[in-house]
């Protein structure tokens, strides 16, 4: 099982869009092959900032699904909408 977080930064007029986009291929994510779950967390104290924390079979799927012309499409958009470099990490549990 593989654990990826991705921290997303955004200009504070394309919160609102980002979450929309989000809002509508939530579903479209976690129907993709090996994808357990997807959620969206906003920062407290600084709202512009996102983190997705995704749970994946293996990270053969994950890198499918990046590939995929889903992943490709919306992140097309989204990373117009970003006000900082994303940072992304995958992590496997230890115990």
């Amino acid at each position: 099982m593989l654990k990826r977080i991705v921290k997303l930064t955004f200009q504070e007029d394309k919160t609102e869009a980002f979450q929309e986009i989000f809002r509508e291929k939530q579903e479209l994510i976690e129907s993709h092959k090996g994808c357990r779950s997807v959620q969206l967390l906003r920062d407290i104290e600084n709202p512009n900032v996102f983190f997705t924390i995704s749970l994946w079979d293996n990270e053969d799927y994950l890198n499918a699904y990046r590939h995929s012309t889903l992943f490709q499409s919306t992140w097309a958009v989204v990373k117009t909408y970003f006000d900082d470099k994303p940072e992304a990490w995958s992590l496997r549990s230890v115990h």
